[in-house]
């Protein structure tokens, strides 16, 4: 990696630095590292001048200054890939190959279709597969809300060199998230995903919140995390049903997936990257999933 062993300062793109993305930006920029936003030229221009504002029970209220450009010009220590699954294709054109060199590639996106995509266009050794867990909002260019009590994130990738998830995981460590780096990257995005699809799906399905999806509809978020569960072990993921919902009873009933939030604001549904990679997951390994099926298949009008 190209950082300065003094000061142990590494350079960092966000490619997409909405709630997640400038959430981190910001985090690493205040920690010391020199971070690059990758965006459209009005928000880059907004960030240059203004940098970027957070509001955080958590972290605090800060403003951090970064760098901002519309593409990346030169390789970096690692990318962090920050966009929603909707507008991946038409991101990436801001990651030319050619540029990207030998830097890190760390997609925090919902579903687990996407690193072959990303494998296909850059070498495989440099796609780390990532989750976050994180409730953190974007309300204007370069102003970002940090909401939930946590942030938590979980790197892997099974063909990139160990020191290299460590040296980041120790970059994020000291901004505060807590970060881990796992072995297994299909049991990483799967334990994600087994978690995410029957919250995201139901919620957005009746438009309400978390609350009442475990009474109203219990029975049906049941049968959808017993689904969804089915499929992961089938791909070699984790199997918990009961945890899940476990978890679930633990947040607060006014919770709302970004996908539910995404409907309400009228904007494209990452249904295909949830709800569709869940049914093709099953399809290949010959699981029933009726109840997804049926869910699905309701949200797709509105899928945008």
């Amino acid at each position: 990696m190209t950082q300065d062993v003094l000061q142990n300062r590494l350079t960092i793109a966000v490619l997409g630095p909405g709630g997640v993305g400038g959430l981190l930006a910001a985090l690493l920029s205040r920690s010391g590292h020199r971070v690059v936003c990758l965006a459209s030229e009005t928000t880059a221009d907004t960030l240059r001048t203004r940098g970027l504002r957070v509001r955080s029970g958590q972290f605090g209220n800060f403003t951090a200054e970064v760098e901002a450009d519309t593409e990346l010009r030169a390789p970096v220590d690692a990318c962090l890939i920050t966009v929603k699954a909707t507008s991946l294709d038409a991101a990436l054109t801001r990651l030319p190959a050619a540029t990207v060199g030998d830097t890190l590639l760390v997609p925090f996106l919902n579903g687990v279709e996407h690193p072959a995509l990303l494998r296909a266009r850059y070498r495989p050794e440099q796609v780390a597969p990532s989750t976050i867990r994180v409730e953190s909002t974007r309300v204007a260019p370069g102003e970002i809300e940090h909401g939930s009590p946590f942030a938590q994130i979980d790197l892997a990738g099974d063909p990139v060199p160990r020191p290299r998830l460590d040296t980041l995981a120790t970059a994020l460590t000291e901004t505060g998230v807590t970060t881990q780096v796992l072995d297994d990257e299909t049991a990483a995005l799967w334990a994600k995903m087994s978690f995410l699809a029957p919250i995201a799906l139901l919620t957005t399905r009746y438009g309400v919140p978390l609350g009442e999806i475990r009474g109203r509809h219990r029975e049906e978020l049941t049968a959808l995390v017993t689904e969804t569960a089915a499929v992961s072990r089938a791909c070699g993921g984790p199997a918990d049903p009961q945890g899940v919902l476990a978890r679930y009873d633990t947040f607060p009933p006014g919770t709302k997936s970004s996908m539910q939030r995404d409907a309400e604001a009228g904007r494209p549904l990452e249904l295909d990257a949830i709800g569709g990679a869940l049914l093709r997951a099953a399809t290949r390994h010959g699981v029933p999933v009726p109840t997804a099926t049926r869910v699905v298949t309701e949200l797709t009008p509105q899928a945008g």
